[in-house]
C-alpha cells in the first residue's frame, strides 16, 4: 500500500470531517498505534501479517490527517524495547521497515507533490545498516519539504532520547560551546530528536492499554490524551473522527492557554542557539555519512 493515498472518504464521511474542521483542529497528533499482534492472534494470522495490517491503518489514518488539515502526525513505529522480542518476529519487523521505507522512496514524485517531509526520530544506529540507509535516503530527500510533517519513532524510547539529549548538553559544556548557567528545560528540550516539533496536542493510543509504553514523555506534560479500546488495524475513520471530537471537548474553554503552554521552550540565548544549530548540522551530516549524496 502507498504511504500516501488519495481521498477514500464517503460523503457522509467528508461531510463529518466538515462539521469538525468548524472547531479547533490539532496541529499535532501521535498515535501509539498497539494491537497488531492481538488482531493478528484474533484472526489466525501469523504476527508478521499482523503489522504489515497495522501498515496499512498507518497509511489510512494519515490520510484521514491530512483531510482534516493537521499539519503534523507523529507515529509509534518501533520501540527499543521490542528488540527483546523473539528474533524471528524482530526479523520480520526489520524486513517489513525495508520493504515500506524503499516503497517510500518508489514514491518520491508523490512525497514531493504533497511537500512531505519524513523524519524519523529514535537511536538510528541501533538498526541494520541497511534500514539506515533507507531512513537517511528518506530524510535527506524530504528534508526541505513543508506542507506536512511525518515522525516516525523507530527504534525510540524516551529514556534512550533523554538519556542522548543529556549526553549532548555534556559535550556542548565539555566542548565549551555552551556554559553550566546555559543548562536549562528550553536546551534539553531541544537537543531531543524532536527539536524541530512542536509538542502534540492530541495523542491517541488504540487497543485498551492505559500506558504511554515510554512514548514522548518529555512532550506530552499538556497534551490531550485519548485512549481507544479498538485493536490498532480495526480503527477506523469514525473511531478516529471521535478522538478528533473528543480533543475538541476537552479544550474547547482553554483553547488560547494551551496553545501557549504546548509550545516548545524558545532557545533563551546566543550560545544556546549557536551550539543547537551545530548539534542540528551534525546529526545532519550523519544521515550524509549513512546514505553519501553520491550513492
Amino acid at each position: 500500500m502507498s504511504w500516501i493515498r488519495e481521498s477514500t472518504f464517503t460523503w457522509f464521511q467528508f461531510l463529518a470531517t466538515q462539521v469538525l474542521k468548524a472547531g479547533h483542529i490539532p496541529k499535532h497528533v501521535a498515535f501509539i498505534m498497539d494491537g497488531n499482534r492481538r488482531y493478528a492472534t484474533k484472526n489466525g494470522m501469523q504476527k508478521i501479517q499482523g503489522h504489515s495490517k497495522g501498515f496499512d491503518k498507518f497509511a489510512e489514518t494519515l490520510q484521514w490527517c491530512r483531510e482534516l488539515g493537521i499539519e503534523e502526525v507523529t507515529f509509534y513505529a518501533f520501540s527499543i524495547e521490542n528488540f527483546k522480542r523473539k528474533q524471528e518476529e524482530v526479523n520480520g519487523l526489520f524486513n517489513l521497515a525495508e520493504q515500506k521505507f524503499q516503497k517510500l522512496l518508489d514514491e518520491k514524485n508523490t512525497a514531493r507533490k504533497h511537500g512531505l517531509c519524513v523524519r524519523i526520530i529514535g537511536n538510528l544506529l541501533l538498526l541494520p545498516e541497511s534500514i539506515q540507509k533507507l531512513i537517511a535516503e528518506a530524510m535527506i530527500f524530504t528534508k526541505d519539504h513543508n506542507k506536512a510533517f511525518l515522525n516516525i519513532a523507530f527504534a525510540y524510547t524516551s529514556r534512550d532520547e533523554i538519556t542522548n539529549s543529556i549526553k549532548d548538553v555534556i559535550k556542548g559544556v565539555e566542548g565549551g560551546d555552551i556554559l553550566l548557567e546555559d543548562i536549562d528545560e528550553h536546551l534539553i528540550s531541544n537537543c531531543l530528536y524532536t527539536n524541530n516539533s512542536q509538542n502534540p496536542d492530541l495523542l491517541i493510543r488504540t487497543s485498551g492499554e492505559v500506558r504511554f509504553s515510554d512514548f514522548l514523555m518529555w512532550q506530552i506534560s499538556n497534551t490531550c490524551i485519548y485512549f481507544s479500546n479498538i485493536l490498532w488495524p480495526e480503527f477506523n475513520v469514525w473511531d478516529f473522527l471521535n478522538a478528533i471530537f473528543y480533543y475538541q471537548r476537552c479544550y474547547s474553554d482553554i483553547q488560547k492557554i494551551m496553545k501557549i503552554q504546548n509550545v516548545k521552550p524558545a532557545i533563551k540565548n546566543g550560545r544556546q542557539s549557536a551550539y543547537i544549530d551545530k548539534l542540528r548540522n551534525e546529526r545532519q551530516m550523519l544521515l550524509e555519512t549513512i546514505y553519501p549524496s553520491n550513492m
